[in-house]
């Protein structure tokens, strides 16, 4: 074989290795990683099944230390150039947090360093030493400080860090490393938090890393507003450092431990500050886990803590940053050192896909009103005035929107899975109690076989109510099925189960919106749960979806109304959207937010609704009726930002006039098999499915080539049976180049077009070798009998493809 027939396998193999070895990166504890992939490609849902995307994958990965990657290296075959290497090996050099990137094709090795902005050919692979030593001076890092970060991390549970949670964990320590003593990191919900607080305080404890530069471990406290945010990382992820645990409770301020774990209101409160029996330089790193919340706030009691404990480094993370005037993450931990959004998460595979529901009762789209001296449930008259989204459970409670939106909810399940676990977001812990009612009256026959089946759990409850979350997460235990809340569940629940988020509040801030969204977006796939399901019944969503700073892939927005049983009702014409305007506290909770001392949540009493106060907050309205609305479809634009509505139809149009500007441009690339299995691959990325396309445009028999310009740029609509018939008549030199058998062939693969469409083709080893073409012999047979060889055979097939697209 010479040297210019090399694929890229061959290339690496016989060049690549051997050049890298040579540079001493296969001698331990240095390790040559190949072809690593590091997401597990992004879901998507068509047409009722799930489809896994690529995975992104380098060819190789340089390691300095087992858990260090230093650089990429991205192959090229022998006859192509380095230089076609350089853009991907870029690109997976930023996404990984590296510095170094390699791209060869065996004979020239270019090199780029993203700390310099530099790019050259090379003679060599930098060694090993050589380029942490780089690594090093880029970041500005001191040579004799360097333990932690080549502190390897704890793999006791079997689970390597995800690439992006790596960089994280690499960002902070190189940033404590470097004296800075703020740190903030933002990660979408369910994307590993925890992961990265527990290696981040392994790899500091493990190599004694402390502020003061002593040998000793370090001092740690990892705190948190809720007992399900410490208590939880405790027993588990922090299993590792086991004696060393410590939880600070009952007043006592222990000091011969070394990992900390606290809730703001354990160290402050009515009676003691215990955080002050503890010296103000006793803790070297403070991680503070959902930092938007209390420790947000200029003025709140939880500040103090913190400040109370300046010299210690303090770590903050959260999924959703504040911006607001007193309440600033970023005035206070500063700019990310790191961030990964929901939309990354989901792109990368990690994360489950969502699609809306959009439910809206007729009360909610056109407000209401009382009757001439409507009387409510006590007996109180109504103030005669405009009800709309926004007052409903806070200011006026229409039992019959309630259970319309129960028995709507109920029938949704009947539909697709009545054991899918739902969590329900109701506007207070009343209006969960009424919610649950319903629901268990209108579920009744599967409360008679699982009594939990409908649990509320609210901030009211005891041990009762913490029982019911941990059923709920217990993926081996089928009820609870359905959880009723307010705001409690908004954070800290790892349900990795939860199928269907449901809004029947008004959530007016996006940090807040984004928390509730995480509860759905955990991935566990073995069990079925691929994607998750958002009904909207307020308006929430979509709202949101809006904003062009959300981040997040929708895979299908429906609009869906129903009458006050909560009968769907279907409709063609919009109704405009319920008024969004939110109150203050909609907003994402502060400190102390539906928790009763500190404590974490609590369970489900028998539900009886007393009378109100003698000044209510509401008015109770039994009685009335809920009317129809109309049937929506959303999905994002182009730009990945905005929900429009719009048809499925339509949104494939718009992705081909996006992935391709002309009918020619498409053409080009379909007519070629090679290149048609890239547009297929496109389009399947952007969720277009040929079978789905066929059945809401209402053509089985399209070619999905002409389907696509149909919907396109308007093209004429052919069928499978006229581009075959176009194509015997325009190629009539093909048939007559073959034998009698060949042409027979020929014709039986233009019948199988004809029946099953071209996609076929591109299998077509597979193809021949069932009937009828099996009885010409084998695939190898039929090449060499009736086509002079298999080149001749594919020049055939490949020409016949011309044909019908010429």
């Amino acid at each position: 074989m010479t040297n210019s027939a090399f694929n890229e396998a061959d290339t690496s193999r016989e060049f690549i290795t051997p050049k890298l070895i040579e540079a001493g990166w296969n001698t331990l504890p240095h390790a040559i990683g190949e072809q690593r992939s590091f997401t597990n490609g992004r879901i998507t849902v068509t047409g009722g099944r799930v489809k896994r995307g690529e995975r992104k994958r380098v060819d190789y990965l340089l390691f300095y230390r087992r858990d260090l990657p230093l650089a990429v290296l991205e192959a090229k075959e022998w006859g192509l150039p380095a230089q076609n290497g350089v853009q991907q090996a870029r690109e997976y050099a930023e996404l990984l947090g590296l510095k170094f990137a390699y791209a060869s094709n065996g004979r020239d090795i270019i090199e780029i360093d993203l700390s310099a902005g530099a790019e050259r050919n090379v003679d060599r692979y930098a060694t090993p030493d050589e380029l942490f030593a780089r690594l090093i001076a880029a970041e500005g890092l001191p040579q004799t400080a360097t333990r932690p970060l080549l502190e390897p991390f704890n793999l006791v549970s079997g689970k390597e860090p995800r690439y992006y949670q790596q960089i994280a964990i690499q960002r902070v320590v190189e940033t404590i490393l470097l004296g800075q003593k703020r740190i903030l990191v933002t990660m979408a919900t369910g994307t590993g938090k925890t992961c990265v607080a527990f290696q981040i305080c392994w790899k500091l404890w493990s190599s004694r890393w402390n502020r003061n530069g002593e040998y000793r471990r370090p001092k740690i406290l990892f705190l948190a507003d809720r007992n399900i945010l410490v208590d939880y990382p405790m027993a588990q992820m922090f299993a590792p450092f086991a004696d060393a645990r410590h939880k600070i409770t009952g007043g006592e301020a222990s000091k011969s431990r070394d990992i900390y774990f606290g809730l703001y209101q354990a160290l402050t409160n009515a009676s003691s500050d215990v955080y002050r029996q503890y010296r103000p330089d006793f803790f070297d790193l403070i991680i503070v886990d959902e930092c938007h919340r209390g420790s947000s706030r200029d003025a709140g009691a939880w500040r103090a803590v913190l400040e109370y404990f300046a010299p210690a480094v303090q770590f903050g993370m959260t999924a959703t940053p504040l911006r607001q005037e007193s309440r600033d993450t970023y005035a206070y931990f500063g700019k990310p050192v790191y961030t990964y959004s929901l939309r990354q998460g989901i792109e990368d595979g990690f994360l489950a896909p969502y699609r809306v529901h959009r439910v809206i009762s007729s009360v909610d789209a056109a407000g209401w009103r009382p009757g001439k001296d409507e009387l409510d449930r006590y007996g109180r008259p109504v103030p005669d005035e405009e009800y709309q989204t926004k007052d409903f459970e806070r200011v006026i409670a229409l039992r019959a929107r309630t259970r319309a939106m129960a028995r709507h909810l109920t029938d949704f399940l009947k539909g697709t899975d009545r054991f899918a676990k739902t969590l329900v977001f109701c506007v207070d812990q009343e209006h969960a109690a009424e919610m649950r009612q319903e629901l268990v009256n209108l579920n009744s026959g599967l409360m008679k076989l699982y009594p939990d089946y409908v649990c509320r759990v609210t901030g009211d409850e005891g041990d009762i109510g913490a029982a019911h979350l941990a059923n709920f997460q217990d993926v081996d235990k089928p009820a609870p099925v359905i959880l009723t809340t307010s705001q409690l569940l908004t954070t800290g629940v790892d349900a990795e189960m939860v199928k269907n988020v449901v809004l029947v509040r008004v959530v007016g801030s996006d940090a807040e919106f984004k928390q509730i969204i995480g509860r759905g977006t955990r991935l566990k796939v073995d069990y079925g749960k691929e994607y998750f399901s958002i009904i909207d019944f307020t308006g929430t969503a979509t709202q949101h979806f809006a904003d062009p700073d959300f981040d997040g892939f929708p895979e299908g927005s429906e609009d869906v109304t129903i009458d006050g049983d909560g009968n769907v009702i279907d409709g063609e014409n919009p109704l405009p959207e319920p008024n969004g305007e939110t109150r203050e506290e909609d907003g994402a909770p502060g400190e102390g937010d539906d928790i009763p001392d500190g404590e974490g949540v609590t369970g489900d009493p028998p539900i009886i609704i007393d009378p109100p106060p003698p000044e209510p907050r509401k008015f109770y309205i039994d009685g009335g009726e809920v009317e129809i609305i109309g049937h929506l479809v959303y999905d994002l634009d182009t730009d990945g930002k905005k929900l429009q509505v719009i048809k499925y139809t339509e949104y494939s149009g718009r992705a081909v006039r996006v992935l391709y500007p002309t009918r020619e441009a498409l053409q080009s690339r379909w007519v070629n098999p090679d290149t048609r299995g890239e547009v297929l691959r496109e389009l399947a990325e952007r969720g277009i499915s040929f079978e789905e396309l066929a059945s809401s445009a209402e053509q089985p028999d399209a070619d999905p080539f002409d389907l696509l310009c149909h919907l396109a740029w308007n093209a004429p609509l052919l069928t499978r049976r006229q581009r075959a018939e176009q194509a015997r008549r325009k190629m009539p030199d093909l048939f007559a180049a073959h034998g009698d058998t060949a042409r027979e062939i020929l014709t039986l693969l233009l019948e199988r077009y004809i029946e099953r469409g071209i996609i076929q083709f591109d299998r077509l080893s597979e193809l021949i070798k069932v009937q009828p073409f099996d009885r010409y012999g084998s695939p190898s047979e039929i090449a060499a009998q009736y086509f002079d060889g298999v080149p001749g055979m594919r020049d055939a097939v490949a020409k016949l493809q011309i044909a019908l697209y010429q």
